[in-house]
């Protein structure tokens, strides 16, 4: 296996002729897998409210993408969740009876389990394979819910175990041949529920309780040392043979994919893997916080993937050579993506995932709770991200079969040329008392920023519906209302103050404190909308 996994479950929910059209690209490229991950956007017989208005896959579509996907030798297997990360599906008050917490099922439950047999032989039905990951990651509240009010105190490790063999009855039933991810074995070994821990210990006795008949999945996007990985794929070693390794192209950090970041850990984790004798690998791509990227900006990393699977050593001639075969598009102008968030002040290759286009798009002009971070740097990041409006327009006309891509990098760089420090100018303006700047800001500067934040909703919007289902996107709609109504509002605040109609404006008066409580104010990372619009209850 060295293939592809593609959340679909995060509000963006590919069509099924672009499930196709990125099938063509990885079939050239030598990929020969593929995975769409379906938390609950996959239709469950006689359960109405399994996806409701999420854009679920109908069995016919799957059914389609999978006979598509055989001709092109590509194995399509299915790849659900059987224990946590199921928030959307049981929110609704007829999920009730077999919730824990929020996001986790109840274990030791019939009924649960009744559910979880509807739900696997519906995500596996319309597939060839007899394949299926079963998910199971991250249930960091495992048993401490609603699991309580019926049960006495057992063990986490022993309820894991449980529901692990609850599940593989099932699956042993159905003929399916399961995969499951491993961390939350590694997760309760450790003290601090980190995966990642070199402290953690699994107990003998749990070791031995690991069921042969199922795969463990090691996933890690993080190391940029190959020693790391080592170590870690021998600890999966004593939980099972046959590891499969998880790694990850970084398209869940915002608006765009981290090539940097994606390079160096797959680089390091992808030679880890070759030389330790793992046989199946593929590359996670994830839609954290709104799908607010595009899958297609992820082609490169698809290829670096792929260049990996045929070479003991990766050629970066080679891969570039073969990127502009396999997608007719320029190397360098997806790997200049990355310049959206490796702005001036970000170390060179992203390995700390700043986004910060993500958070000076969204964050309120008022409120500026990013401002701190700009520290001395906003005159050179202004102009960086005016150079790169230019270059976008270059690779959007270089680039037609993907110029959507780059039209929303040049839109979004047009944006943030303007919005990025406007805060800060904003806020020293009125410190300064300095009406005729406020003035221009407010009559000249906003009225400008609203069209430029029009323009690119409008690209970001055709991008969308290019690629994915409709459902979805009215978060993304509201995020860009939310921008579009607080620079009105910031331009009626500012016009009451320079009339004289008010004393003064709170928000631009407050120190503006960085937002990760350091003195350092340097570019940081944050990949959630609700703490970047706002201070208060979102």
């Amino acid at each position: 296996m060295d293939g592809m996994m593609f959340d679909v479950s995060r509000n963006a929910v590919m069509k099924p002729e672009t499930v196709k059209a990125i099938l063509r690209k990885m079939a050239i490229m030598g990929l020969d897998t593929i995975m769409l991950y379906t938390e609950d956007t996959y239709e469950v017989p006689d359960r109405p409210y399994f996806g409701y208005m999420r854009g679920r896959y109908t069995f016919q579509e799957l059914k389609d993408c999978d006979d598509y996907a055989n001709k092109l030798g590509i194995e399509m297997v299915p790849c659900i969740q059987t224990l946590a990360h199921l928030t959307q599906a049981l929110k609704w008050e007829v999920m009730r009876s077999f919730r824990d917490t929020e996001d986790i099922l109840l274990p030791e439950n019939d009924e649960t389990y009744s559910f979880i047999e509807e739900m696997i032989r519906a995500a596996s039905a319309p597939f060839r394979s007899k394949r299926i990951h079963i998910g199971m990651d991250e249930a960091h509240m495992l048993g401490l819910g609603r699991y309580l009010q019926f049960n006495e105190f057992k063990p986490r490790f022993q309820i894991m175990i449980d529901h692990l063999n609850r599940v593989l009855q099932i699956t042993s039933k159905l003929g399916l041949k399961p995969m499951v991810w491993s961390d939350m074995f590694f997760r309760l070994g450790s003290k601090t529920g980190d995966y990642y821990d070199l402290q953690s210990v699994i107990p003998e006795d749990v070791v031995e309780q690991v069921p042969e008949e199922v795969q463990l999945v090691y996933w890690d996007y993080y190391h940029a040392n190959a020693d790391f990985y080592d170590e870690w794929i021998e600890r999966h070693k004593v939980l099972g043979p046959n590891t499969i390794f998880a790694g990850g192209i970084w398209t869940w950090n915002g608006i765009i994919t981290n090539y940097g970041r994606t390079f160096t850990c797959t680089n390091a984790a992808l030679t880890s893997c070759k030389r330790e004798g793992i046989k199946e690998v593929f590359a996670t791509l994830w839609n954290d916080n709104g799908a607010e990227n595009n899958h297609f900006t992820s082609l490169l990393g698809l290829q670096l993937f792929a260049e990996h699977g045929y070479a003991e050593t990766l050629d970066i001639d080679k891969l570039k050579r073969r990127f502009e075969f396999c997608t007719g598009a320029s190397y360098r102008a997806f790997e200049d993506l990355k310049y959206l968030d490796e702005i001036p002040g970000v170390p060179e290759g992203n390995l700390g995932s700043c986004n910060p286009s993500k958070y000076f798009l969204w964050q309120d002009p008022l409120m500026g709770l990013f401002d701190a971070h700009l520290g001395d740097n906003s005159s050179e990041i202004i102009r960086h991200y005016q150079k790169l409006q230019g270059q976008f327009q270059v690779y959007a006309k270089e680039n037609p079969e993907y110029s959507f891509i780059f039209e929303v990098a040049e839109k979004l760089s047009w944006v943030l040329s303007l919005k990025a420090d406007i805060g800060v100018r904003l806020r020293e303006s009125y410190l300064k008392e300095d009406l005729e700047t406020l003035k221009g800001i407010a009559n000249e500067e906003i009225p400008e920023l609203l069209k430029r934040v029009r323009l690119l909703r409008d690209k970001h919007r055709e991008a969308w519906f290019i690629t994915n289902k409709p459902y979805g996107w009215e978060v993304i709609d509201i995020r860009y209302g939310g921008v579009y109504a607080r620079l009105e509002s910031t331009k009626w605040r500012l016009i009451e103050y320079i009339e004289g109609r008010i004393s003064h404006i709170p928000e631009l008066k407050e120190e503006r404190l960085t937002f990760n409580g350091s003195k350092d104010a340097r570019i940081i990372h944050c990949n959630i909308y609700r703490r970047i619009a706002t201070a208060s209850v979102l």
